[in-house]
């Protein structure tokens, strides 16, 4: 059975075995101050991994970490450049390590490691024309790989024989994971169908539930989703329903509960401790309490970048602010409860947050 999940705790055994990192320095990655207010004050250090030479930065996606305190960092990638890795990975101190993942350039998307019977697996998503969902070994090699789950009876005939790049409610364009305790795993169709899939650890579909729609337990772009089990609290199912600015809870039987309003285009979750983590795609991050309510805001530049209308921000580095977010896709906590962050810009952009 699957140990139980976090994006930032793992068993180490069964990690694969990987190359000496690259030691790589530059000006980019010098921290640049301390954010955040009361006892969450954090330093700074955006592009903190570093590339070596013969790979380049693109629109980063998402971040997961294994048990070594290794950083796996997802690039949506160019699907013109098909020989380019998507899947990079980082020491702890952000030297490159090793890179895979050619198979998800141009629509590379969800991340997340897992233990199953003590052994570290990579569930990956991947939208645009791809759409598909994988699971890989910590080396990129593929365990089994899914196509749209057509005994849902939401996708349009071919989904998942001739995926295409066709957005629409009938599509399968999924975005984040979730881990059940009893060996499942949740999968939000964020940019498709807007519905829950529910599977089993070898990736037979199960069932679904949620959709469009405006009213409680239906959605609008659920983009992020995660199996919240803080101490204290009875464990629930927390979804990002981005464009609807809000998180709705759910109970274990996936029956809606509550939802929790504040946010700005929320795309994914994360906890440790005491603590949950949102990403906000306009231009922050949260924490909660395990009341959730928002404990402190980090990197906060939402005036700014909300007012830039063509985006120009997002495709130019020189408009950058340091200690300020532009458009955070996705976070996780790694082991020390330090905080990694992934952005939709143009270029690429990861920064660490460490506590202080």
């Amino acid at each position: 059975m699957p140990t139980k999940h976090s994006r930032r705790t793992f068993v180490a055994a069964g990690a694969a075995a990987i190359t000496a990192p690259a030691i790589l320095t530059s000006k980019r990655s010098a921290a640049q101050g301390v954010i955040g207010n009361g006892d969450y004050q954090f330093r700074c250090q955006h592009h903190w991994p570093q590339l070596p030479d013969q790979y380049h930065w693109q629109i980063t996606h998402n971040v997961t970490m294994d048990d070594a305190n290794r950083l796996y960092v997802i690039h949506e990638g160019d699907a013109g450049k098909p020989d380019h890795p998507s899947i990079f990975v980082f020491d702890d101190e952000g030297r490159f390590v090793k890179a895979f993942g050619q198979q998800f350039q141009g629509g590379g998307h969800g991340l997340d490691v897992r233990i199953e019977d003590g052994t570290p697996y990579l569930y990956v998503s991947g939208y645009q024309h791809l759409k598909t969902i994988a699971k890989l070994t910590l080396d990129g090699e593929v365990v089994w790989q899914k196509y749209a789950p057509m005994k849902s009876d939401r996708y349009a005939e071919g989904e998942a024989s001739d995926p295409k790049k066709i957005w629409g409610r009938d599509r399968f364009m999924p975005t984040n994971f979730a881990f059940l305790p009893d060996g499942d795993f949740l999968l939000a169709d964020g940019y498709g169908a807007y519905c829950i899939h529910r599977y089993d650890a070898d990736g037979n579909w199960k069932g679904h539930f949620g959709g469009a729609g405006t009213g409680a337990g239906t959605f609008n772009l659920p983009h992020g989703i995660w199996v919240d089990d803080r101490e204290g609290i009875d464990p629930r199912i927390v979804v990002a329903d981005r464009a609807h600015h809000t998180l709705q809870l759910f109970d274990m039987d996936q029956q809606y509960t509550q939802t929790i309003e504040g946010f700005g285009l929320p795309a994914n979750v994360d906890t440790h401790g005491e603590l949950m983590l949102v990403p906000e795609l306009v231009a922050r991050v949260s924490l909660l309490d395990q009341s959730y309510r928002t404990v402190a805001t980090l990197g906060d530049d939402r005036q700014r970048v909300s007012a830039d209308k063509k985006r120009t921000i997002r495709a130019d580095e020189s408009q950058w602010q340091g200690g300020k977010f532009v458009h955070p896709h996705d976070a996780c906590f790694d082991h020390n409860g330090d905080i990694i962050v992934a952005e939709w810009v143009a270029t690429g952009r990861v920064t660490k947050l460490t506590r202080v």
